[in-house]
């Protein structure tokens, strides 16, 4: 399945939190950098954690027939990266996150509402 940078990286969010993952945000890195189109962050809980919301970013990828390019920081690293060449996927243990801050460093980036945030801020104004 063919999907725009934007939907992969809807998806890839929407797949790490099935898994849980905390603080997920996405940013529109287009004409900030050209690594990619857009980050997804999150973190996990504990590297098991961290573990497990990449297993499951990979296998919801892998069934529409998406693939990363590059996997980082499996087994042993606080923070793992899925490059799907322009969606790219940091997966963050809560003091690594803290320490390398993209949020901040990419500050000029706009935040991409995931259907979850969009679902949940309706409830909460209502």
């Amino acid at each position: 399945m063919d999907l725009e940078p934007r939907e992969r990286a809807l998806r890839i969010a929407e797949a790490a939190e099935d898994r849980r993952a905390e603080d997920v945000i996405i940013l529109d890195m287009r004409g900030l950098t050209t690594i990619c189109d857009y980050f997804v962050i999150c973190n996990g809980r504990s590297r098991l954690h961290v573990d497990a919301i990449a297993e499951e970013v990979d296998e919801q990828m892998s069934a529409l027939g998406i693939e990363p390019r590059h996997i980082e920081g499996i087994p042993d690293s606080s923070w793992v990266i899925l490059d799907y060449l322009d969606v790219v996927l940091h997966i963050f243990e809560p003091d690594a996150r803290v320490f390398y801050n993209l949020e901040s460093l990419w500050g000029d980036a706009a935040r991409v509402e995931t259907p979850a945030r969009e679902q949940s801020g309706a409830q909460q104004q209502g």
